[in-house]
């Protein structure tokens, strides 16, 4: 391997990154299974203040929290904590579950399963995406929204009173399953973990993640963290910072460093994050492909050709697109700041970044085939 020559490379693919528009800063990472590479570097201005972003400055990784929530669900499956086919109004009080998902005069909530909101098999509506009847999405009104704390259950009431299901929750005989991305289905799998472990989430992920694998620089906003660590970067909306942390704490979002998102992919890909290692592979043991758009919130939510096991992406660009020089697939989950973290199985390859820009959501699907190319080249 030509080390030299692919840090040029990867240098040159950073610079151009941050050059994109509404883009104020950028950081990759990427690391061999043999561990003969491992590259992390970040440029741009981290902060309002003009603040450097360093290697080891945290950022909002988004929805690529999901992973983290699914693996701290799996490690419970395996103590027997909580079973992923039980519904969750076995979990959950009926005042968070009655009537949650209610179509066309049926409810449907107690078929739901843990095994369907890791899925995304649920049919419940995203409480950020989803626009009531004559009305925006929440994420349309962040610019007005005063800032709040929105809780879980503010959440999930809000999605009952306001929200109408997209179909029933389907049933996990593996079949292909219909699938519709919601951030709602992740909103009650915490709710599911604070409730069984009797703590808030972030003293869950302590335990279950970040003391086993001794990671020190991932938190949550609203979180103290370490003193030794530079201050968060700013999260971007286009050209205005995003500057209401008690909506950014209502996201349940982490922030972390490219260094320990490297650690945590590379312990949950190996097993090595629970006590039996075949439980990693529950989460790509059965993928189902998202449609094609048909609303203005699936527009920009992960859609065709993404797949989605539990709590994870698969993602592999249809060889009509590659026909000379097919995409390998990659795991893991991306984010709608424009973050990544996947894994390519064919190269044993794991990879990162971040912009920390909500109208880049969908860049790592149009950046992670050039860098899995480039790396191609350059091997």
């Amino acid at each position: 391997m030509n080390t030299d020559r692919i840090i040029g490379q990867l240098q040159a693919v950073l610079k151009k990154l941050a050059s994109r528009r509404h883009v104020r800063h950028a950081v990759i990472g990427v690391e061999t299974g043999d561990s003969s590479l491992r590259w992390i570097e970040s440029t741009g201005m981290a902060t309002l203040d003009g603040t450097p972003l360093q290697e080891n400055t945290p950022y909002l990784i988004a929805s690529v929290t999901k992973l983290y929530i699914a693996s701290a669900v799996l490690k419970l499956h395996e103590q027997g904590v909580v079973q992923l086919d039980s519904s969750i109004s076995d979990y959950l009080p009926g005042s968070m579950t009655g009537g949650l998902h209610t179509l066309n005069g049926t409810d449907f909530t107690a078929d739901i399963t843990i095994r369907n909101l890791l899925s995304h098999t649920t049919g419940l509506p995203d409480w950020l995406e989803d626009r009531p009847p004559g009305g925006k999405s929440i994420v349309e009104q962040l610019d007005d929204e005063e800032d709040r704390l929105i809780t879980v259950q503010d959440a999930i009431t809000y999605v009952r009173e306001n929200l109408i299901p997209h179909f029933p929750p389907q049933p996990m005989d593996g079949s292909p399953q219909k699938v519709r991305y919601s951030d709602t289905n992740f909103q009650l799998l915490i709710a599911i973990l604070e409730a069984r472990m009797k703590m808030p989430v972030h003293l869950v992920f302590e335990e279950l993640i970040y003391q086993p694998l001794g990671l020190h620089h991932t938190f949550h906003p609203g979180q103290q963290p370490p003193d030794a660590i530079p201050k968060p970067a700013a999260v971007w909306l286009g050209d205005q910072p995003f500057t209401k942390p008690l909506l950014l704490k209502s996201f349940r979002d982490l922030y972390s460093t490219a260094d320990e998102q490297l650690k945590f992919l590379r312990a949950l890909i190996r097993g090595e994050l629970f006590q039996d290692p075949g439980t990693a592979a529950l989460m790509q043991r059965h993928w189902n492909r998202f449609g094609f758009p048909r609303d203005v919130a699936s527009l920009r939510q992960p859609g065709w050709p993404i797949e989605y096991g539990l709590g994870m992406m698969r993602f592999r660009l249809p060889r009509l697109f590659t026909p000379f020089n097919p995409m390998p697939a990659v795991v893991g989950h991306s984010g709608s700041t424009g973050s990544w973290l996947f894994y390519c199985p064919h190269h044993d390859l794991y990879l990162c970044g971040n912009v920390s820009q909500a109208t880049a959501g969908a860049l790592p699907y149009k950046f992670i085939p050039k860098l899995i190319q480039l790396l191609d080249s350059v091997n």
